[in-house]
């Protein structure tokens, strides 16, 4: 009878969880995707409505910081580093925390991203860039809060915010000029050690023309000189015995042992050891 109870109450716990009602969110969550140039910007916040309240000077008071959106703060990431008004934002994540006022606002970018709302003891030392950006009236009010990128261009983008009536645009500017010129200058001058390496371990890993891997590596190793690293001889020896050159696999594994050795790697250490008893050199 016990273990009849317990049964029951098992199903009537797992039911009732499984029959919880879901219900649509007060401030909907939205997430942003731009490429600006050769940067990727992500930005991720909650989207509240105006329901007939006063925004700005009540609802958002003027002069204190907002968390700028809903529920958890609103974050903004980038794959390269960015600037905002002379100042620079390294790649990353950061909130977006802001003081409204009624003609203008201030912007922060902060570093710390994990806080529900605004962060309960605000650090300046966090504060990785901060911008003040005038406030435009427009003749339309915007229900449902917004953030937008706008005026796209290969170096730069506007973040817009929008709600009530009031727009305000905070503008990034990416090192567009300053990847494409590096990519250039690398495809122009031909690939380095590390595509050689790269292209040669896949050969390796994927089973293909290991003949073409070998002179892929040979030409890796070339370019690194006496200071080729022991990660890049180990593939070496392992491509020479895959394409059945015992002596070139030997010497590359004692090269590569002797290289993890003044490294202090202990796992290629091994590993070479391992090769070289397999191979009969040891």
């Amino acid at each position: 009878m016990k273990k009849l109870l317990l049964m029951l109450l098992a199903f009537t716990t797992v039911y009732s969880v499984k029959a919880q009602v879901e219900t649509p969110a007060p401030s909907p969550f939205s997430k942003i995707e731009q490429k600006v140039g050769l940067t990727d910007i992500t930005l991720e916040y909650s989207r509240p409505n105006m329901r007939g309240r006063t925004v700005f000077g009540d609802l958002v008071p003027y002069g204190k910081i907002w968390r700028t959106g809903a529920n958890k703060n609103t974050t903004i990431s980038l794959s390269t580093d960015a600037v905002v008004d002379g100042q620079t934002l390294k790649a990353g994540s950061y909130a977006i925390f802001t003081k409204p006022e009624k003609d203008s606002w201030e912007v922060y970018f902060y570093s710390d991203t994990e806080n529900w709302g605004t962060p309960r003891n605000w650090d300046d030392s966090k504060v990785a860039a901060k911008v003040t950006a005038d406030v435009y009236n427009m003749p339309v009010k915007i229900e449902t809060f917004t953030i937008t990128f706008d005026d796209l261009t290969s170096n730069s983008a506007v973040l817009g915010m929008l709600w009530e009536d009031v727009y305000v645009g905070v503008k990034i500017e990416v090192p567009t000029d300053d990847l494409v010129s590096k990519s250039i200058s690398k495809v122009m001058n031909g690939p380095g050690a590390g595509d050689y390496y790269s292209a040669a371990v896949y050969y390796l890993q994927e089973g293909k023309d290991i003949n073409q891997a070998k002179k892929w590596i040979d030409k890796a190793i070339a370019m690194s000189g006496e200071n080729a690293p022991f990660w890049q001889l180990r593939q070496q020896s392992l491509i020479y015995a895959k394409a059945g050159d015992k002596k070139g696999a030997i010497a590359a594994a004692k090269k590569s042992l002797a290289a993890a050795e003044a490294a202090g790697n202990a796992d290629y250490v091994k590993m070479n050891k391992d090769s070289l008893k397999e191979w009969g050199a040891m």
